[in-house]
């Protein structure tokens, strides 16, 4: 039977297969496209819906909400994803930010994750090439997460679309997951049962290529806050009398600078002081330090154990009490699926890379010109799917995603949006994730997510393919989450850092 490939995609196609040829790029045979597919395709081309979630995505980066805080963010998605017609159950995992919205029933369970939260200190205005905070010291939107679950949302209702139409067995969720900077969420809600009879999961990040990938990347990440008890004594007076808590985190700082030097070369490391005490003239009685311990799998709790002796030397040294260690968040790197990743990978050049305007391509070469790169402006083709066995690891950022891959099949499209060359968790990602581009981007990553939960709902070989894989690979490596067993999520972590900001960003808030 032949089959009209639909207009919005059909140069972008020819293009990108074009492209790919002449870099040698991996082939593979192109998504098919049928009935639901086309339907939930040219349901999101529509301005109309390109507009809505566009819209959604700049309302929640107005608001620019930081992990555990993100009641205006998670509560418009929730509705959205209500008014279209799925269940939503909130405060789950006992996070009050924390939501799943269902529609359908019985197998297969696919579902989609999705993020909300901001990252402090990073206010800026939107589409502005230069550094211009709209509230100086704010929170802002420095990674795209406002763009994620709203794609993950204009996806689902997609897949509920032509599900309707086309009496689609199956159940698509959409994983409202919180605190994904501090990665937190996802092992509380894989604790929570959330994820139980899942059977495959799509996730999504903003950024400035059109891709996916498969294997094992990103570094496993322990989350802890050390805190020290002393006595409070005159500094000048009788500084004999006090036992200073602060000489006992900056003692454990310069213990765990020197471990540096024996850690095996994925690591990452890297702290602040939280609370050092009020003034000079009193021996602080109390201080704390966040630390964040990166590395492998396999090493990442022997490192921990290393640091956590870092802070007992430095009470023993100090005559001071290593009062409380307080685990925020522990969670293992990715495990990306390689069936799911060739999936997405052929949805992905069925979609294509949006169209940009030249006004787009302007911001985008003015900003790489404040950044001193080159003025490339935004991508033009779909990235590879590249072999991460031919690649060295070398470390780098974590997400609680990677727990999610150790449960059921899962990878991660990228879709763009972001400026080449944008600074991750910087002011350079705040201006860019606002606006057209943006809405153009998570468009395109519905499309390819909608694309993607459509073929393994409708296709059982190819969600076979992710099942087998998993299955033979969780053999070698079964879930045991990092996290303690009495962990709570940590729902006071940046309570009060929004209570400051909240009442002075609300004058920027697009409603």
């Amino acid at each position: 039977m032949h089959i009209k490939k639909p207009s919005f995609v059909y140069a972008s196609v020819i293009f990108i297969l074009t492209f790919a040829a002449t870099l040698g790029a991996q082939t593979s045979e192109p998504a098919e496209l049928y009935p639901a597919k086309q339907l939930a395709l040219d349901w999101l081309s529509q301005p109309k819906i390109v507009e809505q979630f566009g819209k959604i995505s700049d309302v929640i980066w107005s608001y620019a909400e930081l992990g555990l805080q993100e009641y205006k963010s998670s509560n418009l998605l929730a509705e959205t994803l209500k008014k279209a017609g799925f269940k939503v159950e909130m405060g789950l995992a006992g996070m009050p930010t924390c939501f799943v919205a269902t529609y359908g029933s019985g197998k297969p369970v696919i579902g989609i994750l999705g993020e909300y939260d901001a990252l402090p200190m990073l206010s800026q205005k939107g589409r502005v090439p230069e550094q211009d905070p709209l509230v100086k010291g704010a929170p802002g939107h420095g990674c795209g997460h406002n763009a994620m679950c709203t794609a993950a949302a204009a996806a689902a209702i997609a897949v509920k679309n032509a599900m309707d139409k086309y009496d689609i067995d199956g159940t698509i969720k959409v994983f409202g997951s919180p605190a994904e900077e501090t990665v937190i969420s996802r092992p509380h809600m894989i604790r929570a049962g959330l994820f139980e009879g899942v059977d495959a999961v799509i996730d999504n990040h903003a950024s400035s290529k059109f891709g996916t990938s498969y294997g094992v990347g990103g570094n496993a990440l322990i989350s802890a806050i050390f805190t020290f008890q002393g006595k409070t004594a005159h500094s000048a007076g009788a500084p004999w009398e006090g036992r200073s808590a602060l000489d006992a985190v900056e003692l454990m700082n310069i213990a765990t600078n020197y471990l540096r030097e024996h850690l095996f070369y994925t690591y990452r490391l890297h702290y602040v002081i939280l609370e050092g005490g009020e003034a000079p003239n009193v021996v602080p009685d109390k201080a704390s330090v966040w630390y964040y311990v990166r590395n492998s799998d396999d090493k990442v709790e022997e490192m921990y154990e290393r640091v956590v002796n870092c802070a007992k030397a430095a009470a023993l040294a100090t005559d001071t009490e290593l009062a409380d260690i307080r685990v925020i968040a522990a969670i293992h790197q990715r495990h990306a699926n390689k069936a799911a990743a060739e999936l997405f990978h052929r949805n992905i050049t069925l979609v294509g890379v949006p169209e940009w305007t030249e006004e787009e391509q302007a911001f985008a070469k003015a900003l790489q010109k404040t950044l001193e790169k080159e003025e490339e402006g935004m991508i033009a083709y779909v990235d590879t799917l590249k072999d991460p066995t031919q690649e060295t690891f070398v470390g780098g950022g974590s997400s609680d995603v990677g727990d999610v891959t150790l449960i059921a099949p899962t990878a991660t499209i990228r879709f763009p949006g972001m400026v080449p060359e944008a600074i991750g968790h910087h002011w350079s990602t705040v201006s860019c994730t606002y606006g057209s581009t943006m809405w153009k981007g998570l468009n395109a990553g519905a499309k390819a997510m909608a694309a993607s939960a459509l073929d393994l709902m409708t296709k059982p070989e190819e969600l076979q393919k992710l099942r087998d894989e998993f299955e033979e690979y969780v053999e070698d490596h079964p879930y045991k989450s990092f996290l303690p067993e009495d962990a709570k999520p940590p729902l006071d972590l940046n309570e009060s850092l929004m209570k400051k900001w909240r009442p002075l960003m609300e004058e920027t808030y697009i409603e």
